[in-house]
């Protein structure tokens, strides 16, 4: 298959980066002010918890970037017709606009794909400065007793600029499904990367101290996980393929309980927006069969997520993130099935969207809180009063 691929206009990338720059040096202050005379690791979990937040703001802003059709507001990359903001291509989107005035790129949805993009920069940034902050700190571990090895703050600098590419990929190749799906997982990656990163930071200065759980519950807790980004993935595929509306009843489909599906359609990835990798349209069966599995595949997770917050109640300090696993649970439920009957209201997408990345961020706490008793209790013998959670 040949695709044809925009060309890439660096021109106006360094503008980018400074802006970039300047806009992380709001939260960079923001962290500097509220942490003064504070140690350095405590000013390094500040750092990290504020651009974890950002990068939550970021994801939403993303689904609200693609949802609203602006993910080709600005058709090139990085920049806007060559220029850094689109006020210096009003000519360029008027005449795409005027020429085609519901299109991809009109001027509310070039300055909507253009913020995302000057958001995406300022958390790289902040990505960058957390990198630069672990490594000053490795370097310097006798005077910093809670330094971590900068081994994870550098791969979530890679995932980052790895995420920029899959971006950059997304405007060049047009909305290549496969590519937006791995877009929206790399962003709820670097969610997980940096909450990872949170944790270890409350772990080695001793605010958080890990819950050791059975090896069956914690293997509980990993196939939740796995399923729910499974179920992202197919969400994302939901989406990227307009296939929401393929079914607008519930719990039944089209009247019925197995419409007319065409999976095999349905699941080839590898394929441009609308189309067969051969250049056919897709065939309204195969986006009832994309549709039809995300509905499926909710009930197994919505059940895992209800057994899994079920045995976590019973676990001592383990409570609060239970109780937000099971409020977000029942969050994907109401919005999910608020896009089918109220025809994907634009807020409820974007909340659903919000509702995944949050069951991203506490499961990955969840992970990286707890420990398994198999891999503690060599180090825990001899000790009184061990007990494992079940």
């Amino acid at each position: 298959m040949s695709m044809e691929l925009a060309s890439y206009d660096w021109s106006p990338l360094a503008r980018m980066m400074l802006l970039g720059v300047v806009i992380a040096l709001g939260p960079l202050a923001w962290v500097a002010l509220r942490n003064r005379g504070a140690s350095p690791a405590r000013r390094r979990q500040a750092l990290t918890l504020l651009t974890l937040f950002l990068t939550f703001d970021l994801v939403l802003f993303g689904a609200f970037t693609r949802l609203t059709d602006s993910g080709l507001g600005c058709p090139d990359w990085p920049g806007c017709y060559g220029n850094a903001s689109p006020i210096g291509a009003r000519a360029e989107i008027s005449a795409a606009e005027t020429a085609m005035p519901t299109g991809p790129v009109t001027h509310t949805k070039a300055w909507i794909e253009m913020v995302h993009r000057y958001l995406a920069t300022a958390v790289g940034v902040l990505i960058l400065t957390l990198a630069a902050v672990s490594w000053m700190a490795w370097r310097q571990r006798p005077r910093d007793p809670h330094a971590i090895h900068p081994g994870w703050p550098t791969l979530t600098l890679v995932w980052v600029c790895l995420q920029g590419a899959f971006g950059a990929w997304t405007v060049t190749l047009k909305l290549f499904p496969a590519i937006v799906v791995l877009h929206l997982m790399g962003g709820l990656g670097l969610l997980a990367l940096l909450c990872g990163q949170a944790v270890r930071d409350a772990r080695r200065t001793g605010v958080l101290q890990p819950t050791v759980l059975a090896a069956g519950l914690r293997g509980l807790l990993w196939g939740t996980a796995a399923l729910v980004l499974l179920q992202i993935a197919l969400g994302g595929w939901v989406s990227t393929n307009y296939a929401v509306l393929a079914c607008r009843d519930f719990p039944t489909c089209q009247g019925s309980w197995w419409p007319p599906m065409n999976f095999d359609q349905a699941f080839q990835v590898w394929r441009p927006l609308g189309r067969m990798a051969d250049g056919s349209h897709i065939e309204f069966p195969a986006l009832t069969a994309i549709h039809y599995a995300h509905r499926l595949a909710a009930y197994a997770v919505l059940a895992a997520l209800a057994c899994l917050a079920w045995r976590l109640w019973r676990v001592p300090g383990l409570q609060r993130p239970t109780r937000w696993l099971a409020a977000l649970a029942a969050w994907q439920f109401g919005t999910g099935l608020s896009n089918v009957v109220l025809d994907w209201p634009l807020v409820a997408a974007v909340s659903h969207t919000g509702g995944a990345a949050g069951l991203v961020v506490v499961l990955t706490w969840l992970l990286c809180a707890t420990a398994s008793a198999r891999a503690t209790v060599s180090s825990k013998l001899g000790r009184p009063g061990l007990e494992v959670a079940r």
